[in-house]
């Protein structure tokens, strides 16, 4: 089977040099090994040294020497807006502290739909559009950190919580 160890990272490379893609939600895109179908049906083993998060147009050099384009499948999530800057500061702040993972785009954030989060927005007075929309979290504890290798991975938190990425 075919199979990569590697990523190369969105902007080192041409996307047209692409043979295939692989259109992953964003669960699909942190993995450190797992099989997985290219859109067009072939598969190839990802075996990475450890979980990474594939970004939207990253390439995975694969064992023949082809290259199979990572895209970000659309999912359901919750667009999150705000009357002034400091209030979507808070509404950041209120999300972080639930330790959700968001996707912070300017002057709105995107986060997975959950229909308590949602209520809790609605009662902070945010503006919410339920959109299907590529996923794209910040790293941190969820994953983009883990392409740089001096990177330690244990990491403890004032609160008492400690956590370990596999």
């Amino acid at each position: 089977m075919r199979h990569t160890h590697s990523i190369a990272t969105a902007g080192s490379f041409s996307p047209e040099s692409a043979q295939e893609t692989v259109t992953l939600d964003f669960d699909d895109r942190f993995r450190r090994r797992k099989v997985f179908r290219t859109d067009s049906g072939a598969e190839f083993l990802l075996d990475l040294p450890e979980a990474q998060v594939l970004r939207d147009g990253d390439g995975l050099p694969l064992s023949d020497g082809s290259l199979v384009l990572v895209r970000a499948a659309p999912e359901p999530l919750l667009e999150i807006q705000a009357e002034t800057p400091e209030h979507l500061m808070r509404l950041a702040w209120h999300l972080g502290n639930r330790h959700l993972p968001a996707d912070l785009q300017g002057g709105k954030i995107l986060i997975r739909f959950d229909h308590v989060i949602e209520r809790m927005l609605i009662g902070l007075g945010a503006r919410l559009a339920k959109v299907q929309a590529p996923f794209n979290p910040e790293g941190g504890a969820y994953g983009e950190h883990n392409r740089n290798p001096d990177h330690k991975h244990g990491h403890h938190h004032g609160d008492g919580h400690h956590h370990h990425h596999d």
